[in-house]
């Protein structure tokens, strides 16, 4: 599908061979396109560009599992800021049409009710210290909220390199691999009880915990490829569980895919134990990096990641549609 309107064409690309038309923005996530495209993660009719003439103004792609047929998530949304240096005229107008665009032409059976996938953006730690950064990143908040989007959450992006030490085991708890994945579920809904975490806590209002806790070990846990050994639940001398870990590797990196402390047992520094267990487990496979995230507003699992070594070296803007 092509739109033309006046001098503006939107359209998707063709495929692989436009994605140095495509990738004509900066942004990091360019060096992974080809990869992803390979493995179905995206499609040629979910990555959008608007040109006049052979200029690229603006793009927008979604992104899926491998081989998904239904896109989860909107990541790239860039327009170019300045034409010869000086900004563009109505350069945002273009962004809002484009996405509007691409959206009706990705869903163009959207049921009542329902909402497009949400925006996650990668944006530098200081992202709102250093002006040019930060008025990239406004001015894509405000495309997406005149399309009737709304900032959702912020969520740091951690890492720990093998630079630094590895954590010692633990002396308080024990580590034993999940019986099932009943378990597993069980002990999920089970700390939904109190949570931070925001996609949790809006989940909640939709569901109850027991079926928030079977969505995300369908949707996500069960879909990864790494060991089912690695995950780990922590308990106390006589057994009793106190928490779990989730050390796993994705399309792109080894992580903490999930991580937790009962609310019984919350506020005795288990998050520390369990991380460190999680992180040993992980470092022992001589892996690069690892990767990790929680929500700016989730204070207590930030300090812990620092404390075991994790450093917050980006940021992610998460927008919703209402």
């Amino acid at each position: 599908m092509t739109i033309d309107t006046n001098d503006l064409i939107m359209r998707p690309i063709t495929g692989r061979e436009e994605l140095g038309l495509f990738s004509r923005l900066p942004y990091l996530l360019n060096e992974e396109l080809a990869d992803d495209l390979a493995a179905r993660r995206r499609r040629p009719e979910w990555m959008w560009v608007a040109l006049r003439g052979d200029r690229l103004l603006a793009r927008a792609a979604w992104w899926s599992r491998p081989a998904g047929d239904t896109p989860l998530l909107l990541d790239i949304l860039d327009i170019l800021d300045t034409e010869d240096g000086v900004p563009g005229p109505g350069h945002l107008d273009i962004g809002v049409r484009l996405l509007n665009t691409a959206m009706a032409a990705v869903f163009p059976d959207l049921p009542d009710g329902a909402r497009p996938p949400e925006y996650g953006r990668l944006v530098p730690p200081d992202w709102r210290a250093n002006a040019a950064t930060r008025q990239a990143v406004e001015d894509r908040m405000a495309i997406l909220e005149r399309t009737g989007a709304r900032l959702f959450v912020e969520r740091l992006r951690l890492e720990w390199r093998p630079e630094s030490p590895v954590p010692e085991p633990s002396r308080r708890l024990a580590f034993r691999p999940f019986h099932d994945a009943g378990e597993l579920v069980a002990l999920m809904a089970s700390v939904l009880e109190g949570t931070l975490d925001a996609h949790s806590r809006a989940d909640l209002t939709r569901m109850p915990a027991r079926e928030v806790a079977v969505r995300h070990y369908e949707d996500e846990l069960a879909r990864y490829t790494s060991p089912r050994d690695w995950w780990r639940v922590a308990t106390l001398p006589h057994g009793e569980p106190v928490g779990f870990v989730i050390p796993a590797r994705n399309d792109y990196n080894p992580i903490i895919a999930y991580i937790a402390v009962l609310p019984p047992h919350r506020g005795n520094g288990y998050i520390d134990d369990i991380l460190a267990e999680g992180t040993r487990v992980l470092a022992g496979q001589d892996v690069p990096r690892i990767r990790a995230a929680t929500d700016l507003g989730n204070v207590p699992m930030a300090e812990a990641f620092r404390r075991a070594g994790y450093l917050n070296f980006g940021r992610v803007i998460n927008m919703t549609w209402n």
